[in-house]
């Protein structure tokens, strides 16, 4: 066997208590027995509670009416959880009708037990622009909640979907999706094992034949509804109920809110609530009210009198007059922000008062719902019949109101994503000056968020609503405030991967960019939409913008634009070098690539940026080893650590070692390899960076191998697997005889 420390210049000896040339730093050259002990000792995180998910809106305690619906969705579900394949069940009707609270009914009474493994659910509303829905997003969620850490996602829609199908192979899961409009909506979610249940207001016939099971619920009948009105409201006559039932046209979310609100009224009667509805006496004289409250719910024709739609916006009109005035005008703020949830921060920003009494008000008449979220704010939404109705009601509103209040909005996010930004990412070159207002002037009470980790929950959590900010602020000719956001919000994007809202986002930019005639924010702009479509595999894209960047680099004073696009070409041409069949091809892009990397480096020293200096070098470093040019490498390398030390870059200090350990192998010197890759996995384990750790656990494996050193190797392979155990992975299982 070729021992490790026998490979390779300096010289060795036997004993494995022996330690020989200094690498680089702390790194040192040890006995092979010795750097095997050492991986052994690498202390990893603790896993995360092996706890199933269960995420999804809670069931209702008070439930009746539905046991056909509830029978037929559990045998359905049973039957195809019997089957060898993964089955999913279609629930179909108009919104608000009752789907999301059947599924959940059917999961707490029996459905939970077949699937030891956990429940996830995600609402496709959250997800859907122009039509399309974010499925990358979607599984990023899914994949989290599997614990699978953040830094092992990956970023193109192909690959999460295949880490998707790897960590839930072995999983008895019950997936649950509301809001589905088309089919492959619904395939691209199916866990490999166990079932899918979506809600949504149309039968897919595509769905059906593909074996999907349908359940179609309906609005409630005469006597299922006042037996309903006569669980709520004990002593209401039967005939007022039934009056009440048919003015609601048998809708459950109507029913509910027409009596929660009379509920907190002892003062009245159910004769009351039949009064009002009956004369209309609340309604608001818009036309087209019944008509897009109709396509709200998708409600394929009428029922009852007037039709689903016009008895719900009946009873939402009923009930938004009958509660105190702060709290309408709360309900009327919600009808006017973008996305889809708020934060008692952010409507306090937005002048409203009595947040904490309004919302309560809301959620008591059920008008609004509490969100799941993984930060610490409070998150509202309006059920998305009633955000119909309430964004309705916003119509009335003056154009010089509504405006206001999205500027407001929009001046909240554009503070908070550079406040996250800032601590996310650090002191990195950014175009915008930093936010007048400070971090603790953007909270109703306390602050948003108070450290990195907490900073990007937050930005996480606000994704969706910072889509929609974006797009506002561009209708409204904001331009400012587009390009902000956009770059901020590259902390978030690049942190967790959201590439498709980054490239949606960046366009947005680059419109702004040009509205304004700033050269310097188009070219920063068309740099963070090419990032993201490099990382999702799409050069050429990348590539056209990188184009037009350099068109304009004339027009920008600060050398460091010059010197993202350079690094981004480099990365291109590194990329393609991979590609390439032909060694003397790859050593060509090599060579581009170092010379993008070397023009990085000059503009970065030019300003200069000590984190771009290393950051370059390192590129440049890359670029020499993929043209095999290894000695060359390490001199850049030794000169990139020594600044990354001074300045206190230590993040840079793993990325350094890796590429130093593959110089080393690639000049045949093992000993010196091993312990480069060796100083990467202690600066990594030391940082967190369990990707980068991940990376030196392989290479040391790989170094192993080639120099036929199996304790080592063993060692590698074992920390390797236990690491990515922790990390959520779960190893293939073994092959049966």
């Amino acid at each position: 066997m070729n021992g490790l420390g026998t490979d390779g210049g300096g010289s060795t000896h036997n004993t494995v208590s022996s330690t020989h040339n200094t690498v680089s730093g702390d790194a040192v050259i040890v006995g092979p027995l010795l750097m095997a002990q050492h991986i052994e000792g690498i202390q990893l995180p603790p896993p995360p509670p092996d706890v199933p998910p269960s995420q999804g809106p809670m069931p209702s305690r008070v439930f009746v009416n539905r046991t056909k619906e509830l029978a037929d969705l559990r045998d359905a579900a049973l039957s195809l959880a019997a089957g060898p394949e993964p089955g999913v069940v279609l629930v179909v009707g108009v919104g608000g009708v009752g789907k999301t609270q059947l599924v959940a009914q059917a999961v707490r009474r029996e459905l939970h037990e077949r699937f030891p493994d956990g429940q996830l659910y995600v609402d496709l509303a959250d997800h859907r622009r122009d039509g399309a829905v974010d499925l990358a997003a979607v599984l990023g969620e899914f994949l989290r909640a599997l614990r699978v850490h953040k830094g092992y996602v990956p970023g193109g829609l192909a690959e999460r979907t295949a880490l998707f199908r790897s960590v839930a192979a072995t999983l008895r899961l019950l997936v649950k999706v509301d809001n589905v409009q088309h089919a492959p909506e619904v395939r691209a979610l199916v866990p490999p094992q166990g079932l899918l249940v979506a809600t949504g207001r149309r039968v897919l016939p595509s769905l059906l034949m593909d074996g999907a099971v349908l359940i179609d619920v309906a609005p409630l009948d005469g006597a299922a509804g006042t037996e309903l009105v006569r669980r709520w409201h004990a002593d209401a006559d039967e005939g007022t109920a039934a009056d009440v039932v048919r003015l609601c046209a048998g809708h459950p979310l109507a029913l509910r809110a027409a009596l929660e609100w009379l509920a907190a009224r002892p003062q009245l009667t159910l004769d009351d609530v039949v009064r009002d509805l009956t004369a209309g006496r609340y309604g608001t004289g818009d036309d087209g009210v019944r008509e897009a409250m109709g396509m709200a719910m998708g409600a394929g024709g009428g029922t009852g009198e007037g039709g689903v739609g016009e008895a719900v916006d009946s009873v939402l009109d009923s009930v938004v007059a009958g509660v105190s005035g702060h709290t309408r005008h709360l309900y009327d703020l919600l009808g006017v922000l973008p996305g889809t949830t708020a934060t008692a921060d952010l409507l306090t920003a937005v002048g409203a008062t009595g947040v904490d009494e309004g919302l309560g008000e809301l959620l008591s008449c059920r008008l609004a719902v509490l969100v799941e979220s993984s930060d610490r704010p409070r998150r509202y939404r309006l059920h998305d019949v009633v955000r119909a109705h309430a964004r309705l009601r916003a119509r009335a509103l003056p154009e010089e109101r509504r405006r206001a209040i999205l500027r407001l909005v929009v001046d909240f996010y554009a503070d908070a994503a550079a406040h996250g930004d800032a601590l996310v990412l650090g002191d990195r070159f950014r175009i915008q000056p930093p936010p007048v207002r400070p971090l603790s002037e953007l909270a109703a009470r306390g602050t948003l968020f108070t450290d990195r980790a907490d900073a990007l929950e937050w930005l996480d959590a606000e994704r969706v609503n910072f889509r929609a900010v974006i797009r506002v602020a561009a209708d409204e000719g904001w331009y400012e405030e587009v390009w902000r956001l956009c770059e901020s919000l590259w902390a978030l994007y690049h942190s967790r991967k959201h590439l498709a809202d980054c490239v949606e986002s960046g366009l947005l930019g680059i419109e702004a960019a040009q509205h304004q005639a700033r050269p310097d924010v188009e070219i920063r702009m068309r740099n963070q939409v090419a990032r993201a479509a490099y990382e999702l595999g799409d050069l050429d894209r990348a590539e056209s913008q990188l184009d037009a960047a350099a068109d304009i680099l004339g027009l920008a004073g600060d050398p460091r634009l010059s010197g993202v696009v350079q690094e981004s070409r480099g990365l291109i041409a590194l990329a393609r070098g991979r590609s390439e069949e032909s060694p003397g091809a790859a050593r060509e892009r090599a060579e581009e690539a170092r010379q993008l990397f070397e023009r990085a480096l000059a503009a970065n020293r030019a300003v200069p940026d000590p984190h771009g200096i290393v950051v370059q070098s390192y590129n440049v470093a890359q670029a020499l080893v993929a043209g095999e040019r290894w000695a060359d490498a390490l001199g850049v390398l030794d000169e990139a650590a020594e600044t990354a030390r001074t300045t206190g870059d230590e993040p840079m200090l793993p990325r350094i070692d890796l590429v130093r350990a593959h110089a080393f192998a690639g000049l045949g010197a093992l000993d010196r390899a091993v312990a480069a890759a060796g100083a990467a996995a202690d600066a990594a384990a030391g940082l967190k960076q369990f990707a980068k750790l991940d990376q030196a656990l392989e290479l040391l494996t790989a170094l192993a191998d080639r120099a036929e050193d199996r304790p080592l190797r063993a060692a590698c392979e074992e920390k390797l697997g236990a690491l990515r155990r922790t990390m959520g992975l779960r190893p293939p299982a073994a092959p049966t005889a």
